[in-house]
């Protein structure tokens, strides 16, 4: 991986002895009767947060739970997250029931060195989303030095992403440090051949990956409802499969630049798995992507397509995907995805390096009891990794940067 210096300034290089650190975390995390249900965001923060009340420092924790309607809601609170984390980082947790506050200067001022404070979520308030000038400001005043690591959240121009690292001395955590780095290695300096696995919905986030791979890959491999698109782009029906079809224009543009004057070429299913609906897929039957009934939708790619994609996945030195290729929560529907997943699994063992990312990719590989453990890296980020592989610039990093 390509170690070259970042732009940014780095936890190591933080004078961090007797500061209070405000830590911005991108934890987000499921729950269920008032319980965390997956711990694996909160995980991957550990070492971020050792690191820092390690070296002397104590800890307030910033961070957002879902989507509130811009005031407190208790199915959001972050309170669940408190026994969480003191089990993880083997300490006491104080919670502060409001994120700015008396309560909140109240709990950070209490802190001694070694102490950890975790606010209320950011999103109770509606001047986090707003980037509100003043918002930024009094969580600013609950420490001396602010610490990004919530590479879920880089892609938002928020308060807590945008606003505070411009009033107080500011690094870039452990967590996303390494998202930086193996993200950049795959896009910026990639071995070829290079090709992108990209699928599931929301052709507005997609479109700018292909574009931008098109001009730096080989090969784009599409699945979901991004094929859909592209297979009536090239005037084949799609009976009644869902479709973003304002999109569809803009495909058929992709598709004439395809492989043309050394652009990447875009791969569109030829079969799929079709059925009345996802409902009864003991109906499901194989059908060429040129016989599709009015009546039938379809659910996944199908094997003749999946060969042709695992035999370019062979070829690949490097591999990005995002989104599994099919309805994958039904087993029948997941069949594709899993050979994708094995061939680059394999292609891993053979030297290439494999970056993978999205909620639904690694809740597919959860679901299914297959380890992530043999990819070169896995991303926490399901918008933010699309933006910066698709040659974005992420609001928060560049709240970061240098000055």
């Amino acid at each position: 991986m390509n170690q070259s210096p970042l732009p940014y300034p780095l936890l190591k290089d933080a004078d961090l002895s007797g500061k209070r650190v405000l830590l911005r975390a991108g934890f987000d995390v499921p729950t269920e009767d008032g319980k965390v249900v997956d711990i694996s965001r909160i995980e991957a923060l550990v070492p971020t947060m050792q690191e820092i009340l390690k070296r002397g420092a104590s800890l307030v924790i910033m961070a957002h739970q879902g989507r509130p309607k811009d005031k407190p809601d208790p199915a959001f609170s972050q309170k669940p997250l408190v026994p969480v984390l003191e089990q993880l980082l083997n300490v006491s947790v104080a919670f502060a029931e409001s994120c700015i506050g008396e309560v909140a200067n109240s709990g950070a001022a209490a802190l001694k060195p070694g102490g950890v404070l975790l606010l209320e979520n950011l999103r109770f308030d509606p001047r986090e989303k707003r980037n509100d000038p003043e918002f930024a400001r009094k969580l600013a005043s609950l420490a001396d030095i602010y610490v990004n690591d919530a590479f879920t959240n880089c892609h938002r121009a928020h308060a807590s992403m945008v606003g505070v690292p411009q009033l107080l001395p500011s690094f870039m955590g452990l967590q996303l440090e390494q998202e930086v780095r193996h993200l950049s290695a795959v896009t910026k300096h990639p071995e070829h051949p290079v090709a992108l696995v990209i699928s599931g919905a929301k052709m507005e986030t997609k479109i700018p990956v292909i574009r931008h791979f098109m001009r730096k890959g080989d090969d784009v491999l599409v699945g979901g409802c991004i094929a859909n698109a592209f297979i009536s782009a090239s005037g084949r029906g799609i009976g009644r499969s869902m479709c973003e079809t304002e999109f569809i224009p803009t495909c058929r543009e992709l598709l004439g630049q395809s492989g043309v004057g050394g652009s990447a070429r875009i791969h569109v299913p030829v079969d799929a798995v079709v059925a009345p609906d996802p409902a009864h897929p003991e109906a499901a039957k194989e059908v060429p992507t040129d016989a599709i009934a009015e009546d039938l939708a379809m659910f996944d790619i199908g094997s003749a397509t999946a060969d042709a994609y695992v035999a370019r996945i062979a070829q690949a030195k490097t591999i990005i995907w995002n989104g599994p290729l099919g309805l994958y929560e039904t087993e029948r529907f997941s069949r594709a995805t899993k050979r994708i997943a094995q061939s680059i699994s394999q292609a891993c063992s053979n030297g290439a390096t494999a970056v993978l990312g999205g909620g639904d990719t690694i809740d597919f590989h959860t679901r299914y009891g297959l380890p992530l453990s043999a990819y070169t890296y896995v991303s926490t980020g399901g918008g933010a990794m699309l933006e910066f592989i698709g040659g974005g610039e992420l609001p928060a990093l560049k709240a970061l940067q240098r000055k």
